[in-house]
């Protein structure tokens, strides 16, 4: 049966008139890239995260390589990422040479805690790596108990980056203050994502924040292959200042030095007048959000103890990014396959968030097979339902009937 109302995706962006006549603006004006906007949004974003400053760049993964390049991380090193993530935690630490020490996670809320970052340091040190950077993931827009991560990981000499490509708007709750996601309290950097899933949207888009002006200013260079500029006069930083500067000591307008190798992941204007323009609407989108999984949590209970809302931590105020419930399909006796295919057939979209990474052919081929059970258990539980901000408070009704339908059989879930 194909349902006639309108399909409902797990996930997907909130754009408005206002929006669009941002990107027209930007498309009708001088700069395309490397323009005014990304400095707008730059300034505007780390106001609303309490942060000291913000490098915007091209997407999430970029975000990750550029914290990971700019604490030196490299052969030898070893990065602990929560097996229960996108691929790009880990993938961004490899690129910049280091060791990847895969964490187990909480089956229930999938995420890292004390313990689990603890087994892999162990395991990193048993490896022969340097453990360098702990990299705990705020998964579905839920924050790790950040206060005992950093604690651990001052104890242990790591720096700490936030993956808080989930939770842009949240805030964490774990220390004496809260504090939003992104004001570093606990960290050295934090890195977001704009994709369209994601709370706002830059098409492709991401962040890095941080507290230090040095360290910022060194992620700043990296995003732009490593290249250092200087305001008019300002030539002290140079290192060949009889290049840099014209017969009045004065630095030459066209002047630049690279520092170190860098990249491009700069982020474009047109993409930054997008996610600044939805900015605006941040404590919107996430308050609807809440709403929409209250609603979920209200209504799933007469699923139980078949499936069960996400669970709620203690530490944090979510901005919630997925609705991530998990679902006992043994005794359903249904597959997950058979139940994705019956909400598709009523016109509701779905997503398992995440296979654990460390059971990807390149990681098991680098390290063999290893045991994490509470990802493992997270994963064959786990079923992202549809929520975004444009939902209205019956599609929830309309998702849990179809689920219903799919866990029984009456929906094309037959087992």
């Amino acid at each position: 049966m194909t349902s006639a109302l309108p399909f409902l995706p797990y996930g997907r962006q909130a754009v408005d008139d206002a929006d669009i006549a941002a990107v027209a603006a930007v498309l009708r004006g001088d700069w395309l890239t490397q323009g005014p906007t990304v400095t707008a949004f730059e300034r505007a974003f780390a106001d609303k995260v309490g942060a000291a400053a913000a490098v915007a760049c091209a997407n999430g993964t970029a975000a990750l390589r550029l914290a990971y390049t700019a604490l030196n991380v490299g052969p030898g090193d070893a990065v602990i990422v929560p097996s229960n993530t996108f691929l790009a935690t880990a993938s961004a630490a490899r690129h910049a040479g280091a060791e990847v020490a895969f964490a187990d996670v909480d089956p229930v809320t999938g995420l890292m805690g004390v313990e689990h970052a603890e087994a892999a340091l162990a395991q990193a040190r048993a490896a022969g790596w340097r453990p360098r950077v702990l990299a705990p993931v705020h998964y579905a827009g839920q924050t790790a108990a950040m206060a005992d991560l950093g604690a651990l990981a001052r104890d242990q000499g790591l720096a700490v980056v936030e993956d808080a490509c989930h939770a842009v708007g949240a805030v964490d709750c774990s220390g004496s203050v809260p504090s939003p996601v992104g004001a570093c309290v606990q960290s050295a950097l934090t890195v977001f994502s704009f994709h369209p899933v994601k709370t706002i949207a830059a098409g492709e888009g991401g962040a890095v924040t941080g507290a230090d002006p040095a360290l910022m200013e060194r992620v700043r260079r990296l995003c732009n292959h490593g290249i250092h500029r200087t305001g008019p006069g300002e030539v002290d930083a140079f290192t060949d200042p009889e290049a840099a500067c014209d017969q009045n000591g004065l630095a030459n307008p066209w002047y630049y030095e690279m520092e170190e190798p860098g990249f491009n992941h700069r982020l474009s204007d047109i993409h930054a007048a997008l996610v600044l323009s939805q900015l605006g609407r941040l404590d919107a989108f996430v308050e609807r959000r809440r709403r929409l999984m209250a609603l979920y949590a209200a209504r799933l209970a007469s699923l139980a103890p078949l499936v069960e809302a996400p669970r709620v931590v203690p530490w944090c105020r979510p901005a919630w990014h997925l609705c991530a419930v998990r679902i006992d399909f043994a005794a359903a006796g249904q597959s997950r396959a058979r139940v994705m295919a019956a909400l598709r057939a009523q016109g509701v979209g779905s997503q398992v968030h995440y296979i654990p990474v460390h059971r990807q052919p390149y990681w098991r081929r680098r390290y063999g097979d290893r045991s994490l059970p509470g990802a493992e258990r997270h994963y064959a539980q786990t079923l992202s339902l549809p929520l975004y901000p444009t939902m209205v408070d019956e599609d929830v009704d309309r998702v849990v009937r179809a689920l219903e339908r799919a866990l029984t059989g009456a929906e094309g879930g037959g087992g």
